[in-house]
């Protein structure tokens, strides 16, 4: 069942990926992306999920020390690239849908570039601080993790020493940028439904249904990544 849901995730989000690169009617850079948001979905689960599915098909039940330090690198950096990503596209839409007429001097091809790149930037330092925490870490055994990824809160339970400290640093790290974010964004979306006033019916309509699927997407993942964060250690 695990292995069914892995593909379907997959399958779905590269053909998404292939779709909007492919398709000259998808040449709009909210679709570009789009394509990059479905790129991460893509990735960012099989960096987590990979290694379960390897282990559940051999029977395995361990993973060395640089595997796991690889592991967790990889979820932050897709994962922190993702939140970028969706900044990029709240703020796409706040032009598009604001500020219609310097749309395409605002956001034009090399803009986004630079965004995806910003993005993928911001991944990389998070994802380089979470390592550098759980690097510095001593850990004397048993090392079993009672999770099925290695994540920052189950190695700092290995850990043979107080991490209570780390923890809230961890927290304020990880946790507070996604806070942060996540209130932005939702002030953005609030400022973009609130210009909808000025707007004809067909165009609020086509604004709606771009913003609520965002909206969703935005509230669904800011929601389970503030949970990780903000649980205590």
């Amino acid at each position: 069942m695990f292995l069914f849901i892995y593909i379907v995730t997959m399958v779905g989000n590269l053909l998404i990926v292939v779709t909007d690169f492919a398709s000259p009617s998808l040449g709009s850079l909210m679709y570009y992306f789009l394509a990059y948001l479905s790129l991460m979905d893509a990735v960012y689960p099989t960096a987590s999920s990979l290694k379960l599915i390897i282990d559940l098909l051999y029977n395995k039940k361990t993973i060395s020390f640089p595997a796991c330090l690889g592991q967790l690198f990889l979820e932050h950096l897709f994962g922190g690239a993702e939140v970028f990503i969706l900044v990029a596209m709240a703020y796409d839409r706040y032009v598009a849908i604001c500020k219609p007429l310097y749309y395409l001097t605002v956001m034009n091809r090399q803009i986004c570039i630079l965004l995806v790149v910003v993005a993928w930037v911001g991944g990389f330092l998070l994802s380089i601080v979470q390592l550098l925490f759980v690097y510095s870490l001593p850990f004397c055994g048993p090392n079993v993790i009672y999770c099925f990824v290695c994540d920052m809160y189950p190695l700092l339970e290995l850990a043979c020493t107080d991490t209570y400290f780390l923890g809230f640093t961890v927290v304020a790290n990880g946790g507070a940028i996604c806070m942060v974010i996540f209130i932005l964004l939702l002030i953005s979306y609030g400022v973009i439904l609130n210009s909808l006033k000025t707007h004809s019916q067909e165009g609020r309509r086509k604004a709606l249904s771009t913003c609520s699927s965002h909206i969703m997407v935005v509230v669904l993942f800011f929601v389970t990544c503030i949970f990780m964060y903000a649980r205590p250690v």
